[in-house]
């Protein structure tokens, strides 16, 4: 499926925001777009939230109608991360599955930790630099299991079906084999990327350990099976909202939702401390 976007505004303010649309009209890419682009071949769709090397933190906005993606705040001011020698930024293209749910009523039986109430995060490995919107189709290698704040947050690792290397990747092993260091360097960064704000450092379950793709394949199973509860109306949506364009079966479908028109702007200035970088002590 062809899906393209539409950007409000600019991008590092707080007025920027990132429509997906299909075929001009415009959709939510948590709920409206399908998890499996072809499940036969396993081929999935993710959303791409914050290209590799950049250092705003997008992400798909839960509250508000047809969840478009915009820049996480605190206290009012725009959310960045930081420099963590040797990573500039985010060291993937970081986004989103679409149609999972990581719910927080529930405890991972193995992790011992309830889900963060976002869909699943993904990070893609390929070499292209993605855009905030695109819709990729990619293919799962494996999930790592991040403990922040008390909640399981997985980290599912995957790779752009049209990348030179996808036909060399199938499991969390040949990630190893093909592009060494890069799980490792994966680890780091989540474990450190906190630390310049002030916040402890980030803990895995399982020792770090990245589980292979099967055991991804279960988290995606059961993420989805949770975001279906959720479109029913079967659980409390804690705030997320459930708009939608195409489920015609569910409570929150609608044939028409008023979305601003596109008005795209430059990119504003980004404040130079953001190009700071934080030396880690103990991250190698």
């Amino acid at each position: 499926m062809s899906y393209t976007t539409r950007q409000v505004g600019a991008a590092n303010t707080l007025d920027f925001k990132v429509y997906i649309e299909k075929d001009g009209k415009p959709i939510s890419p948590f709920h409206d777009i399908p998890l499996y682009a072809d499940e036969s071949k396993q081929i999935l769709n993710m959303i791409v939230e914050v290209p590799r090397w950049t250092n705003a933190k997008l992400e798909i906005s839960k509250e508000l109608n047809l969840n478009p993606i915009i820049q996480d705040t605190k206290k009012g001011k725009l959310r960045f991360v930081r420099n963590c020698f040797p990573h500039h930024g985010y060291i993937h293209n970081y986004g989103a599955f679409p149609q999972t749910w990581e719910d927080p009523n529930v405890a991972h039986p193995e992790t011992r930790a309830n889900g963060d109430n976002d869909p699943l995060d993904v990070c893609e490995i390929g070499e292209q630099v993605a855009y905030p919107g695109q819709v990729k189709q990619v293919k799962v290698l494996g999930v790592m299991a991040l403990l922040d704040e008390g909640e399981t947050d997985w980290k599912v690792i995957v790779i752009d079906v049209n990348d030179p290397l996808a036909s060399k990747l199938h499991d969390i092993e040949d990630v190893e084999k093909h592009l060494p260091g890069l799980l490792r360097a994966t680890n780091e960064w989540f474990r450190i990327y906190k630390i310049p704000d002030g916040k402890p450092e980030n803990q895995f379950a399982f020792s770090g350990e990245c589980k292979n793709k099967k055991y991804a394949e279960e988290v995606i199973e059961e993420c989805a099976t949770a975001w279906n509860k959720l479109i029913a109306g079967d659980v409390d949506p804690k705030g997320i909202d459930l708009t939608n364009t195409t489920l015609t079966s569910t409570p929150a479908f609608a044939t028409t939702v008023d979305v601003p028109a596109a008005s795209p702007l430059p990119a504003a200035p980004i404040d130079k401390s953001i190009d700071k970088w934080f030396f880690i002590s103990g991250s190698a």
